[in-house]
């Protein structure tokens, strides 16, 4: 664990992105909504497993700090029909803390776990879902800021 007792806390910010690939039968169901499977409403599901992943993200990955989070959202957006009728979705953690180490982690775990709530929720009607892409794409406060290319 990195030694964080000498620094001073500041406001810090991430936001990470995971990709889900939908095939189209799951898909199909989805296109009207937050419409569910046997388990229930997917996206819903999702944005909350998402949110819970990154507030317990100290307790998954080990010697990460463990971080009060003074806000954590979960956004899932879809694109547009690919081929053969699939659908990727873009799943946002956007999370915010003032502290004296950085938020990344907790964001990253978010989209990871949201996406796997996807797939979860979702295995009953196909198991070809694909989850990829996982990365941060903004980060701010600490050392220095960061903004994906």
């Amino acid at each position: 664990m990195v030694d964080v007792g000498g620094k001073r806390a500041t406001r810090r910010t991430a936001h990470a992105v995971a990709v889900v690939v939908l095939p189209r039968a799951l898909a199909a169901r989805l296109r009207g909504g937050d419409i569910g499977t046997a388990k229930g409403p997917v996206f819903s599901a999702a944005i909350l497993a998402g949110i819970m992943g990154a507030k317990r993200t100290a307790e998954l990955i080990p010697l990460c700090h463990p971080i009060p989070l003074d806000d954590c959202r979960v956004e899932i957006r879809a694109r547009p029909p690919g081929r053969g009728g699939a659908m990727e979705v873009e799943v946002h953690c956007r999370a915010r803390t003032t502290a004296k180490t950085g938020v990344e982690m907790e964001a990253l775990t978010g989209a990871c776990v949201a996406a796997l709530t996807l797939y979860d929720m979702g295995k009953a009607v196909t198991h070809g879902i694909v989850i990829r892409d996982i990365r941060l794409l903004e980060k701010t406060g600490g050392k220095k800021d960061y903004r994906a290319p």
